[in-house]
This record gives structure tokens, sequence and C-alpha cells, in this order.
């Protein structure tokens, strides 16, 4: 009876898990498949969408097997529409400066925080921890001031240099450094090691999950970023591709699921590379979730 009640209590749970994953996977299944539609099919199965007194059904026709496969949209957005590919690239120069800002920064504090005893040290962390839990749109009137006072409006450094020096990098690797064992440090203080060796030779190598993880979560929260470039950016050719998207459907929904599908490429390629390496940085670093 008990293994019984063991197996229905994990079918049950197995069954809640795929329904899940069913509502999450089919949004995204279904941006894939509209994206290889022709515009022609996806108008007349989107139709309803329209509005107005030309409609002819009273709910959209959603499938998810195209008619004829083709990638007419695709080269619509990578051949005739020149702003896509320039936002993508405005996106790429955003990401990953911030990227490796928050990985070089991140693991330098997070050393200093668990490896270093300095006065305030504790006091110090508990301050990065308060901007954590501060919603992001309290701190971009602050940012917008600070900006404006040092004549970064409508450039990149606006943007870059809060990402850069956000207190998640830092909460992350000084969780992540904080469990290298102390033992191999006072093996290399004894060896004649200063901090600077420590972090580089010891530190630095066993941390590669700990960084690996926090690329692929710096890359996933500023890739999908729209608030800054919307406070920050004025003109439109200088704003990411997550800004344009919103932009892109109008009088082209084909040509906006392939859109869609190009934007979110690299991110579930990341992911899927990266999975093995993100998990072990989470466990490691000691966040629960």
């Amino acid at each position: 009876m008990t293994i019984l009640k063991a197996t229905v209590v994990r079918g049950c749970k197995l069954l809640f898990l795929a329904l899940l994953a069913a509502a999450v996977l089919y949004p995204v299944c279904l941006t894939v498949t509209n994206s290889f539609m022709s515009e022609d099919e996806i108008g007349r199965h989107y139709e309803a969408l329209e509005g107005g007194e030309t409609t002819v059904r009273e709910h959209a026709a959603v499938r998810f097997i195209p008619e004829r496969v083709t990638f007419e949209q695709f080269g619509e957005a990578l051949l005739r529409r020149p702003t896509f590919l320039l936002l993508f690239w405005n996106s790429v120069n955003l990401t990953v400066p911030i990227m490796a800002g928050q990985a070089m920064l991140g693991t330098l504090a997070g050393y200093a925080f668990a490896k270093l005893a300095f006065p305030g040290r504790d006091k110090l962390f508990f301050v990065y921890l308060l901007t954590m839990l501060m919603p992001f749109q309290v701190t971009l009137v602050p940012n917008y001031l600070v900006a404006e006072k040092l004549d970064l409006l409508n450039s990149y450094g606006a943007i870059i240099w809060p990402g850069v020096f956000a207190s998640f990098g830092v909460f992350l690797m000084r969780q992540f450094m904080d469990g290298i064992p102390d033992d191999y440090m006072e093996a290399a203080k004894i060896d004649g090691a200063g901090h600077l060796h420590m972090f580089l030779h010891i530190a630095l190598p066993l941390a590669k999950p700990g960084i690996a993880a926090l690329l692929l979560l710096a890359f996933a929260d500023n890739w999908n970023m729209v608030e800054q470039p919307l406070l920050f950016l004025t003109e439109p050719l200088r704003q990411p591709l997550s800004v344009y998207l919103a932009h892109i459907a109008e009088g082209a929904r084909g040509v906006a699921f392939a859109a869609s599908v190009l934007y979110m490429t690299p991110m579930v390629l990341l992911f899927l590379y990266g999975e093995e390496d993100l998990v072990e940085g989470i466990q490691m670093s000691g966040i629960k979730g």
C-alpha cells in the first residue's frame, strides 16, 4: 500500500511538471513553427486579431504545422530590413561589456568579501544585499540623474556602467568564493603566496563554474533589457533589439515570428551549451531556489 501511494504521488508530481513544462513551451513552439509560415497563411490564421468590421472569425486559428515551409520571413528580417541587424548588434554591444564587467568586478569583489578580513566587511556586504532587494524602478531615477550630470545620456555608457556595477554579480561570486576551503589559502600563505597569487592561481580556477553561471545570468538579464534603453537612449537606431521587437509586428506578423526566433536563438544556445555550468555554479554558490 505504501509503495502504491508513493507511486501515485510521484505520478501526480510528474503530471504537474509535464503540464507546467507544456504551458511554458507552448508559446515558444508556436513562435518557432509559425516563423516558417508564409505571410498569407499567418494572415488567414490570425485575421481575428485584426479587429474591426471585416473580421470573419471570432477566434484566431492557432496552427503549429505550416501548410508550406518557407524561409521568406527570415530573409525579410535579415536582408530586407537592415534595422533588424543594426539593432541586433546594438544588443550585442550593450550586453557583452556588461557581462565582462560583471565577471571581472564580481570575482575581485567576491574574493575580497569572502577571503579578506577588513573593517566593515560584513556591513558593506549587507549594503550590497539591500540594493538587491530594491525594485529596479527605484534606481532608475538616480541613475538618470547621475548620467545627466556625467553627460552620458543617449550613450551606451549610461547603461553599461550601472550594469557593470550591479550588486548581483558581487553577491553570487562572494557566495561561491566563500565555499572554497580556507585550507587552500593557508597552505599557499605558508609557501609565501600573496593574495594576488592566491586569487589568480587558486580562487579563479576553482570559481570557473560560478563565473559561467554569472555570465549566463547576466546575458539573460541584459539581453532582454527594455526600461534602460527607453529611458537613456533617445535615438531609436541606438536602441537594442529588445525594444524594436515591439514594433516589428506592425503589418508583418510573419516577420515578427522570424525576428523573435532569431532574437531568442543566442540565449537558447548559450543556456543549452552552459546548462551544466549554470546548475553547478548555482549549487556550489549555496543559493537556494
